[in-house]
């Protein structure tokens, strides 16, 4: 029952994502306002808003102008369904938890998992990493150090989050400043100092190890297929995100795997 539950949050939650990356840039609201076909401008009645199904029943298309819906809208639906889903799995213990942390660092998985999904695809369709996600992901992930610790405030422990916010931030800075922002652009740098605060130095440093072999492999088979050259800008903060989610899920027992080699 809890599975079926968490799919069908993740759903509703990654059809709220499309809107966020819709709405966010134009600094519309989030709240106000019904949800409308890109398009024509058409707003969408109820059967048009279910995630997945409407897209499928209406064939990918427009009920009303009957223009292409984009592919966007389903894979972000699906991709957040089951990252929760994963999450679910990591951060719950089998048989159930003993008390509430768990479920309160599953809710804070689940934020980052949604701010990434929106850094994700907007920086993958625009090349920018919007300030409006930036900002608020860095204030929550102050807010919830504690849940990072298992509430312990230890201080070694508490100083090298910050740390880790210091480093990722000044690693791109550097690149920044060395390239005149041709390597990376200034919301990398602000995305490297949201990286430490989520993940701390360990989960940084496997977060960032990950971001560059994937995007290498991709820039490799883009100048490959000749969809891109060595000259064309690349944006990396869907490597940076997706780097991000693999080591809020999966960073212990990479780090353990990597000493135990």
């Amino acid at each position: 029952m809890a599975i079926v539950f968490i799919i069908f949050f993740g759903l509703v939650i990654g059809s709220f994502l499309n809107v966020l990356i819709l709405r966010l840039p134009n600094k519309e609201s989030v709240i106000k306002g019904r949800s409308h076909c890109p398009s024509c401008k058409h707003t969408l009645g109820f059967f048009d808003l279910f995630p997945i199904l409407s897209f499928l029943f209406l064939g990918g298309k427009c009920r009303y102008c009957h223009k292409k819906i984009l592919i966007q809208y389903p894979l972000v639906e699906a991709a957040t369904a089951l990252l929760f889903l994963i999450a679910y799995f990591v951060f719950i213990p089998e048989g159930g938890a003993t008390n509430y942390f768990p479920f309160l660092k599953l809710a804070r998985a689940w934020f980052f998992i949604s701010a990434m999904i929106i850094i994700f695809v907007y920086d993958f369709k625009k090349y920018l990493i919007l300030d409006r996600v930036i900002y608020p992901s860095i204030i929550v992930a102050l807010l919830t150090i504690p849940l990072f610790l298992d509430g312990r405030l230890e201080k070694n422990i508490f100083w090298g989050i910050f740390l880790a916010a210091v480093l990722g931030g000044g690693f791109f800075l550097l690149q920044y400043t060395v390239s005149r922002g041709k390597w990376v652009g200034g919301g990398d740098v602000k995305m490297g100092v949201l990286m430490g605060l989520i993940l701390g130095l360990n989960g940084l440093l496997v977060a960032l190890f990950f971001a560059y072999i994937i995007g290498a492999i991709f820039s490799l088979w883009f100048i490959a297929s000749k969809k891109k050259t060595m000259k064309d800008a690349l944006p990396f903060g869907p490597f940076l995100a997706g780097g991000t989610i693999i080591s809020l899920f999966w960073a212990e027992p990479i780090i353990k795997l990597f000493f135990s080699l």
